[in-house]
C-alpha cells in the first residue's frame, strides 16, 4: 500500500508538472506567437502611418517634391501592412485594424488633396485642418488596441505565473506528502521487517554453528512469516534427516558386525544361529525367523526362530507354519522386502496388500492367521534370501508393538543384512558341499593308494621268481641254449625289468602319498653319481645310436643327500633323455656350482615337449601328446617322482624345451658346507 501511494503521488507530481508546464506554454505561446506580433505590427503600422502623415506635412510645409513622393509610396505601404496585418491578427484586434483603416482612409483622401494643394496656400491650411480630426481618430484607434493587446498579454502572464504558482505549491504539497510517506514507510518497514529478518538470521547463524534446536520467530508481514516457517520447516527437516542418519549409521554399524561374525562362520548350522540372532537383536525386533528351501520340496521351513525373551528357540519349536515355494520365489524374483506395520487390520480384510504369490491374493491361510494372532505381531518384514536366480529363503521379522514401526531406514539395513546372510549361507552350503566331495575324494584316494600298493607288492613276489628262474635259465649249468632261446629269454628279461621298474615306480608314489616317502642323507660326490649314471646308460644309448657326453667340474660336488635318491633322479632323466632322443642324437649331462647351489642338467636333441603341456609334466601319469602319438612307451610317473625327489632335497626343477629341437632339465640343489652338512 505504501508503495502504491508513492508511486501515485509521484504520478500526480508528474502530471501536475506536466499539465503546468503545458498551459504556462500555450499562454506563452499566445503572448508570443499571437498577441506580441499583433502588437509590433501595430506599432509598425502606427509608425508607416506617422510618416505618411509627416511626409505630408513635411511637403505643405517645404514644398519639397521628394516629401510628396514619399507620402505617396507611404501611403501604398500602409495599406498593404493593414491587409497583411489583419489577415493574422485575432478577431477583436481585426475589426479594430478595420477601424483603423476605415480612420485612415479618410485621412487619405484629405492627404491627396493636401498632396495636390500648393504649400503654404489657403486650402492647405484648411486641408490639414481637416485632415487632423481622422488622423487622431486613426492614432486613438492604433493606442486603444495598443493598450488592449498590453492588457491581454499582462493578463495571460499574470495566470500564467498563478498557475505555475499555485502547481508549485501543489507539487511541493505532494512531495512533502510524500516525503512523510516515504518516512514512515521506511520506519514501519524498519520496525515490520528488519526486527524479524534479524531474529531470522540470528536462529540461521546458530543453526549453521550447530544449535539445532534454534527456531526463528513468526512474527511481521505474511512474507516474513512465511519465511521463518520455511527455516523452522527446513531445521525440523534437518533435524529428521539428522535422525535418520544417525539411526542409519547405528543399524549400519550393527549390520556390520553381524556381518563379521556371519563371515566368520563356514558351518551351515553355525550360520543360521548368527544370522537369525544377529538380524533379529540388531533390528530390535520381537521374533525373528529364517526360512530355508529344501531339495525337491514344495515348501520352504523355519530353520530357525529367535525371540527377544528368549533368544534362539529350540528345534522343535516351530512358531509359524511353512511358506509355498511359489511365494519365496516371486518374493526372490521381486527383489524387494514387504513390510506392513498394521497386520491384524489387513488379516482382517483378507488379501494383504503387496504380499507375493497367493498371499497378496488370497491372504494368509488359517495355520499362518493362527500364528500371527498367537504370536502378537503387528508390524512384519519379511526379505528375501538368495544367491543367483533360486531363492535360498527369507528372513521373516515381527514386532508387537504399535508404537515401534518398520522404517524406510531399517528396511533398508534389513535387505542388506538379508543381502550379506544369502551369500554367507551360499558359501556355507557349497563348503558343507565340498566337505563331503573331499572326504569323498580322500576315501577314494586312499583306497587307490591301498589298491596300489597291495597290487604292486602282490607283483613283486612272482616277479622276483620270473627273474631268479630266468637266471637259472641262463646258467650254463642248466645246459646250453640256442640262438633263439636265448633271444626269447632276452626279451623276457628285458620286460621284466621294465616291469619291475613300473612296480618300483609305483611303490615310490603309494609311499609319496601316504607320506611314507623320506630321505637317508649323507655326504655324496655329485660328479661321481653322474658318472657312474653316464657309464650305466651308455649300453642302452649305443643300442639306440645316441651318444651320452658328460662335462663335469674337476674337484668333487658334495651334498648333503640321499645317493640312492638321487641316482634315480639321473637315471630317470638319462632313460627318458635317451627314449625321446632319435638316432644320431646326443644326449649331454652338466653339474657345475653356481651361487652356492649345486646345477645339474640333462639336455638331448630329441622330439620335445609342447609349450602349452610342460606346466603339466609333473603330474603323476601324464605324457606328453607327441610322445603318445609316437607310441613311445611309459607310465608317466618318472617326472613326478623326480619332482618329489628333488624337492625333498631342498631344491627346485624347471624344464626348458622347444618341439621338435629338444629338452633341458635342470635341477638346482644346496651344496653341503665344510663340515659335511647342507645349509
Amino acid at each position: 500500500m505504501t508503495f502504491g501511494l508513492l508511486i501515485a503521488l509521484l504520478l500526480l507530481v508528474g502530471a501536475g508538472a506536466l499539465i503546468t508546464a503545458r498551459m504556462a506554454d500555450e499562454l506563452h505561446d499566445e503572448v508570443v506567437d499571437q498577441l506580441a506580433p499583433v502588437v509590433r505590427e501595430n506599432h509598425g503600422l502606427h509608425d508607416q502611418a506617422a510618416h505618411m502623415h509627416r511626409s505630408v506635412r513635411t511637403y505643405l510645409l517645404t514644398g519639397d517634391a521628394t516629401e510628396r513622393s514619399s507620402y505617396l509610396r507611404s501611403r501604398d505601404e500602409v495599406f498593404a501592412t493593414l491587409a497583411t496585418v489583419r489577415r493574422h491578427s485575432t478577431d477583436a484586434a481585426r475589426r479594430n485594424f478595420t477601424t483603423q483603416e476605415r480612420h485612415l482612409r479618410a485621412y487619405v483622401r484629405i492627404a491627396d488633396q493636401q498632396a495636390k494643394a500648393s504649400p503654404g496656400s489657403q486650402g492647405a491650411i484648411r486641408l490639414t485642418k481637416q485632415a487632423a480630426q481622422p488622423f487622431a481618430a486613426f492614432e486613438a484607434a492604433s493606442h486603444r488596441l495598443e493598450e488592449q493587446l498590453n492588457a491581454d498579454i499582462e493578463r495571460r502572464e499574470d495566470r500564467a505565473d498563478t498557475i505555475l504558482n499555485l502547481s508549485a505549491r501543489g507539487i511541493g504539497a505532494l512531495m512533502a506528502a510524500g516525503g512523510a510517506l516515504a518516512l514512515y514507510a521506511a520506519v514501519r518497514t524498519t520496525r515490520a521487517l528488519t526486527r524479524p529478518l534479524q531474529s531470522t538470521v540470528s536462529s540461521l547463524y546458530r543453526l549453521a554453528s550447530g544449535d539445532h534446536s534454534a527456531r526463528a520467530e513468526e512474527e511481521g508481514p505474511e512474507e516474513i512469516r512465511a519465511v521463518a516457517r520455511s527455516v523452522n520447516a527446513l531445521a525440523e527437516e534437518s533435524d529428521r534427516l539428522r535422525t535418520i542418519e544417525q539411526e542409519r549409521a547405528r543399524l549400519g554399524k550393527t549390520a556390520r558386525a553381524v556381518g563379521v561374525r556371519i563371515r566368520e562362520r563356514l558351518d551351515v548350522e553355525q550360520v543360521l544361529d548368527t544370522v537369525c540372532a544377529g538380524i533379529g537383536e540388531g533390528l530390535q525386533a520381537d521374533h525373528a525367523f529364517v526360512l530355508l528351501t529344501e531339495k525337491d520340496s514344495p515348501l520352504v521351513r523355519v530353520a530357525r526362530a529367535w525371540s527377544a525373551g528368549r533368544g534362539l528357540l529350540p528345534a522343535q519349536e516351530q512358531p509359524i507354519p511353512p511358506v509355498p515355494l511359489e511365494v519365496v520365489r516371486e518374493h526372490y524374483r521381486r527383489g524387494t522386502a514387504w513390510c506392513h506395520n498394521d497386520l491384524p487390520a489387513a488379516l482382517a480384510e483378507g488379501p494383504l496388500p503387496g504380499a507375493p504369490g497367493s498371499f497378496g491374493k488370497g491372504g494368509l491361510p488359517q495355520d499362518a492367521r493362527a500364528a500371527a494372532e498367537t504370536l502378537g505381531l503387528v508390524g512384519v518384514l519379511v526379505v528375501p534370501v538368495g544367491v543367483g536366480d533360486e531363492p535360498l529363503g527369507a528372513v521373516f521379522l515381527g514386532r508387537t508393538g504399535p508404537e515401534h514401526p518398520w522404517g524406510p531406514v531399517e528396511i533398508e539395513i534389513a535387505e542388506s543384512m538379508a543381502a550379506g546372510a544369502g551369500r554367507a549361507l551360499h558359501t556355507a552350503l557349497l563348503y558343507k558341499q565340498e566337505t563331503r566331495l573331499v572326504e569323498k575324494l580322500r576315501a577314494l584316494d586312499k583306497a587307490k593308494s591301498d589298491f596300489l600298493s597291495t597290487v604292486s607288492h602282490e607283483l613283486r613276489t612272482p616277479l622276483t621268481s620270473i627273474v631268479g628262474y630266468l637266471e637259472l635259465l641262463k646258467d650254463e649249468e642248466t645246459g646250453p641254449l640256442t640262438e633263439p632261446q636265448q633271444h626269447m629269454l632276452d626279451v623276457v628279461d628285458r620286460n621284466a625289468n621294465r616291469l619291475r621298474a613300473l612296480i618300483e615306480d609305483l611303490l615310490t608314489l603309494s609311499r609319496i602319498e601316504s607320506g611314507a616317502f623320506s630321505s637317508k642323507k649323507g655326504p655324496v660326490d655329485l660328479c661321481r653319481l653322474v658318472a657312474s649314471a653316464a657309464d650305466a646308460i651308455r649300453p642302452t644309448a649305443g643300442a639306440a645310436s645316441v651318444t651320452v657326453e658328460t662335462r663335469l667340474p674337476s674337484r668333487p660336488l658334495v651334498l648333503e643327500a640321499d645317493s640312492d635318491q638321487l641316482d634315480r633322479v639321473l637315471m630317470n632323466l638319462l632313460s627318458n633323455a635317451v627314449k625321446f632322443t632319435p638316432e644320431g642324437g646326443k644326449v649331454t649331462v652338466r653339474a657345475e656350482a653356481r651361487d652356492g647351489q649345486a646345477v645339474l642338467s640333462v639336455s638331448d636333441t630329441g622330439m620335445g615337449i609342447p609349450t602349452d603341456e610342460q606346466k603339466k609334466l609333473f603330474q603323476r601319469f601324464f605324457r606328453a601328446s607327441n610322445a603318445t602319438d609316437a607310441a613311445i612307451p611309459g607310465t608317466g610317473l618318472g617326472l613326478t617322482i623326480v619332482h618329489t625327489i628333488v624337492t625333498n632335497h631342498g631344491g627346485e626343477i624347471h624344464v626348458n624345451s622347444e618341439e621338435g629341437r629338444g629338452t633341458t632339465f635342470t635341477a638346482l640343489l644346496p651344496i653341503a658346507d665344510a663340515n659335511g652338512a647342507a645349509p
